[in-house]
């Protein structure tokens, strides 16, 4: 298998002039630092733009989906999952997601947690990782529909939410996660 599927930055290389060896040492970590920050700005971007660009839950699912998984293996999952937190909350804002359905956001966000956690704790079998909180993600943003948000909202709103929150759910986090792993798989090997 070609690529990197892994949760660490390599080290930045190339030279630092005349720098001592222990200026070098402290250097290096900021220049890395600063990778992260870009590259966690950049997926913040995919993350939450597209929800104000279109309301196609079939073009943001897997962007969104692919880019928390993204973060999760190039950045670390704290990241990711703090980045998880993102999403609903734009698409509550954009329209995407009607005001109606704003009680489900928090519910939203534990769906992606799930998604991230089951994947960084697979990620030595990132397919299983993908599956696995594809699948997770979906039994529980169903189960939360059914059992919480009918009772909650009432049963016309619970049953537009039931439509929003079930299968599409799960294709869209399956499909974010073949993303993933093929821009993974062709990112070079490095450290």
């Amino acid at each position: 298998m070609h690529g990197r599927v892994g949760n660490a930055l390599p080290p930045v290389s190339g030279t630092l002039g005349s720098m001592q060896t222990s200026e070098r040492a402290r250097a290096l970590p900021i220049a890395a630092d600063w990778k992260r920050v870009l590259l966690l700005t950049f997926f913040t971007i995919l993350a939450v733009g597209p929800t104000f660009l279109t309301h196609t839950q079939w073009l943001t699912g897997p962007l969104v989906n692919a880019t928390l998984l993204l973060t999760c293996a190039l950045i670390g999952p704290t990241q990711a999952l703090l980045l998880g937190l993102l999403p609903s909350t734009a698409a509550l804002a954009s329209g995407l997601l009607p005001l109606p359905l704003a009680p489900m956001v928090p519910f939203i966000m534990i769906g992606n947690a799930l998604y991230i956690v089951s994947f960084h704790l697979l990620r030595s079998r990132p397919v299983a990782g993908i599956i696995a909180g594809s699948v997770i993600k979906f039994v529980f943003l169903a189960s939360v529909v059914r059992f919480l948000m009918t009772g909650l909202l009432g049963a016309p709103v619970a049953s537009k939410l039931a439509v929003m929150m079930g299968w599409p759910q799960l294709f869209t986090a399956l499909g974010g996660g073949a993303v993933a792993l093929v821009l993974l798989l062709l990112l070079p090997r490095r450290g």
